[in-house]
């Protein structure tokens, strides 16, 4: 009998109402309330985007959880703690801040249309500041669903520098393929940013020197255990690369399948573990 995967933590992109509406937005919003009330304890990130209206959306800071600094690339940056509730749904969501990297800024793109040259930077900050918050909280979740570039970093991150915590130590990780992409590569300093504790320049070896989009999605399914996709046809190269390394692939879902993600999140859950 499948083991169930009782905790699910949520490191999502974007979420309506915070964002425009999006593919990946209705996916953040809709999944987490139909897998909580499917009975599972969830948790849920998101970035604190500068387009979010923070007096509309009732947006706090949780002094408790703020406070610490992230260092990257021997910079220290303030890590902000926030949260609403979405009443509706008797779902809370967390919001990681900084002004270097969220204040007055967009998502991926500015104001014309352009990416913004520190995205990769923005994506290390995020899932960082998720880890470390998740720590904080004392909550130890059986699953990590990882939704979009912006958590690419995160099975890294729990594979390798956080493996030993006890928040994420028997962890499992499903990684989420978002149709928005980036077209600008992670740029050439991108080795010196990641490095944090155990982690390093070397992981990324066997990738081009800049790190393309492409590749950084292969990072993230390198350290995941399960992958889903929304489209096997415009995915079916991630799709294949994951199944090359045994990992198990949820191909064409959507927000509205959460029966199905309940389902792989016990399936990835179970991997490797013995059952009763």
């Amino acid at each position: 009998m499948t083991m169930k995967a009782k905790k699910i933590l949520f490191i999502t992109q974007e979420m309506t109402p915070y964002v425009p509406d999006s593919e990946l937005a209705a996916m953040g919003r809709e999944l987490p309330q139909e897998i909580q009330e499917k009975g599972r304890e969830i948790r849920t990130f998101m970035p604190k985007w500068g387009n979010i209206n923070e007096r509309r959306n009732q947006l706090h800071e949780v002094i408790r959880l703020s406070g610490m600094n992230l260092i990257i690339d021997d910079t220290d940056h303030p890590l902000i703690i926030k949260v609403a509730s979405i009443q509706a749904a008797r779902m809370q969501v967390y919001f990681i801040d900084n002004d270097d990297y969220f204040l007055k800024r967009l998502m991926a793109l500015d104001e014309n249309g352009n990416e913004y040259e520190d995205n990769s930077e923005r994506a290390i900050f995020y899932a960082r500041g998720v880890l470390e918050t998740v720590k904080k909280l004392r909550w130890v979740p059986d699953v990590i669903h990882c939704q979009g570039w912006m958590s690419a970093l995160v099975p890294l991150y729990v594979k390798t520098a956080y493996k030993e915590e006890p928040s994420f130590r028997d962890s499992k990780i499903v990684y989420s393929m978002s149709s928005e992409d980036l077209k600008q590569s992670m740029g050439t300093n991108f080795g010196n940013c990641i490095t944090f504790r155990d982690v390093n320049a070397s992981v990324l070896e066997d990738f081009s020197p800049e790190v393309t989009y492409d590749e950084l999605n292969k990072l993230a399914i390198n350290y995941s255990d399960g992958l889903t996709v929304p489209d096997t046809d415009k995915f079916q190269a991630f799709a294949e690369y994951a199944q090359s390394k045994e990992i198990p692939v949820l191909e064409n879902v959507s927000a509205a399948d959460a029966d199905a993600f309940a389902d792989f999140y016990d399936k990835v859950w179970s991997q490797g573990k013995n059952e009763d």
